[in-house]
């Protein structure tokens, strides 16, 4: 398990970069009415705001993915984004704003089944660098919509259709269907669709029965397909199928994800397809992403021993430079983070301690 925000930060940085993400950095303001116009599509609807010195009202970004939006541009081809910013919200739990650091990628583009997996085998490797112990809730709207189209709900009744299902209440969810006349075959669906909780080769054949024939199977295959590669790439007992993960229908579509880490009450991470956001705002790409709040990693534990180095090399004060130089070198070439002194410092916790003598460095403690 990584620890300490920083190297959180550099850990998951490389990991997008290898999947060839550019770093995407922006300002830390906007105009408010950015964010004015998209609230529901906030975690919190409150924000810091000033008026500028042209007399705009401007505000501190308390979130990433609209300003990418607002900034970018259409083009062929697919854009591939992470970032590390600070954003500033009321802190859940508090009554308090704070500066939050926040992380997380955008692929927006054309996307295909290989871009979406990227996504999500990202966003699973992500929490994997963060800890041992975590799950990736994963859903697809899709599905969810193409069952709520057949039931004949009003625009009213499928929002409130989503929030139960998010809360899990299969009671409140069969009152509403019996008060809304939606036949009960279908009713008995969601029903089954909100019960549904597993590993994909728990919960995935039983889906591929109960839907057969209907809208929703193609999309249940898409579901399927993404998570059978996510369980070669070695995660398939970290993810869950999980259809209380709605987000909001308003701007999400396809899949949309949820992760935890053991120790932490909230998710961690959150991410999802966001193509009717981007519609809303004006842009003709699809686009699906993910945000992590290292914040909430401060509800961990600390761990039960903690270091000021990782490993110490003494050298006496008279060494040539080239050949203390040599030595650092291939301590950190192996991975290590090295504190080269020529005294051991009082007080000092380390976890290895080494010593140069001559051209020769020696593991003494």
């Amino acid at each position: 398990m990584i620890t300490g925000e920083e190297k959180a930060v550099a850990a998951l940085r490389a990991l997008y970069r290898r999947c060839g993400y550019r770093h995407y950095k922006m300002s830390k303001f906007e105009e408010y009415d950015l964010y004015s116009r998209n609230k529901e599509f906030l975690i919190s609807d409150n924000v810091i705001t000033f008026t500028d010195t042209n007399g705009k009202l401007m505000a501190l970004k308390p979130d990433v993915t609209l300003s990418i939006i607002k900034n970018g541009q259409d083009s062929d081809g697919i854009q591939k984004v992470y970032y590390d910013e600070h954003v500033y919200r009321v802190a859940e739990g508090t009554r308090a704003f704070k500066e939050l650091k926040q992380v997380g990628l955008e692929c927006i583009g054309t996307l295909d089944p290989y871009t979406t997996y990227e996504v999500l085998m990202l966003a699973a490797a992500s929490l994997a660098a963060l800890s041992d112990e975590w799950v990736l809730d994963i859903s697809h709207l899709n599905v969810v919509f193409a069952l709520l189209s057949e039931c004949g709900l009003s625009a009213e009744d499928t929002r409130r259709t989503l929030s139960l299902m998010g809360e899990k209440n299969r009671h409140e969810l069969a009152a509403l269907c019996a008060s809304a006349d939606v036949p009960p075959e279908k009713a008995a669906l969601l029903g089954e669709l909100v019960g549904l909780y597993g590993t994909p080769a728990a919960v995935l054949p039983r889906l591929q029965t109960l839907l057969r024939g209907t809208a929703a199977a193609p999309y249940v295959e898409e579901l399927a397909t993404v998570a059978d590669a996510l369980t070669r790439q070695g995660f398939g007992e970290k993810i869950r199928i999980d259809f209380s993960v709605v987000n909001d229908g308003n701007y999400y579509n396809g899949f949309v994800f949820k992760g935890f880490i053991h120790g932490i009450a909230s998710a961690v991470l959150s991410g999802g397809q966001y193509d009717r956001l981007m519609q809303k705002m004006g842009r003709r790409a699809g686009a699906i992403g993910f945000a992590l709040y290292l914040d909430l990693l401060s509800e961990l534990p600390a761990p039960a021993v903690q270091y000021d180095a990782d490993t110490v090399l003494l050298y006496d004060s008279a060494a040539p430079l080239a050949t203390v130089q040599n030595a650092v070198a291939k301590l950190t070439a192996e991975g290590r983070e090295v504190l080269a002194a020529a005294a051991l410092p009082a007080g000092l916790r380390y976890r290895t301690l080494y010593q140069l003598n001559g051209e020769e460095v020696s593991e003494i403690g």
